[in-house]
């Protein structure tokens, strides 16, 4: 069983049986024919909808879908996020993140935050150089930058702190 949640509104329970789909418990009979890799066309109660997967996010287990046109921000939760929640223990992942170190050797190409700048997850922190490409590194959570420990033009070593947070 699963639990949808759609536009951080509206709420679903969604089963599989077999072949059949239970969507708040009853029964649900959709005719389905895939015109491409995510985009399908759907018959619900002789009603013909065009629906698109626009973005899907498997770590967050999100996604984004449209239907006819309007789109539509989906996050799903099966048993064991639901038994996670219930348990208190659901907010683990999203524990915050002290320092970020390098992914791989490198050289510092840029720093892009200073000290103090509050930033949020999947902000722009550095570039990072590494078999002659560049890497853009992200910021894990949100915080407040602390301390950069590193400089344009640094040669870095794999798991070395770069930047720490407050």
């Amino acid at each position: 069983m699963h639990q949808v949640k759609v536009n951080d509104r509206f709420d679903f329970e969604i089963d599989n049986k077999g072949n059949e789909l239970f969507i708040n418990h009853d029964l649900v009979h959709l005719d389905l024919s895939a015109i491409s890799d995510n985009t399908t066309h759907v018959i619900y109660k002789n009603q013909s909808f065009n629906t698109e997967l626009v973005e899907i996010n498997q770590a967050e287990k999100t996604c984004t879908i449209k239907v006819n046109g309007n789109t539509y921000s989906v996050k799903v939760e099966d048993q064991f996020d639901q038994l996670l929640k219930q348990l208190g223990l659901d907010n683990l992942a999203t524990a915050k993140v002290l320092d970020v170190k390098a992914p791989m050797p490198g050289l510092v190409l840029k720093v892009i935050v200073e000290e103090g700048t509050e930033i949020k997850k999947g902000d722009n922190l550095l570039i990072l150089e590494a078999m002659k490409m560049e890497n853009i590194l992200k910021s894990p959570s949100d915080g407040i930058v602390k301390k950069i420990s590193v400089n344009q033009g640094d040669k870095v070593e794999k798991n070395q702190v770069l930047i720490q947070f407050k």
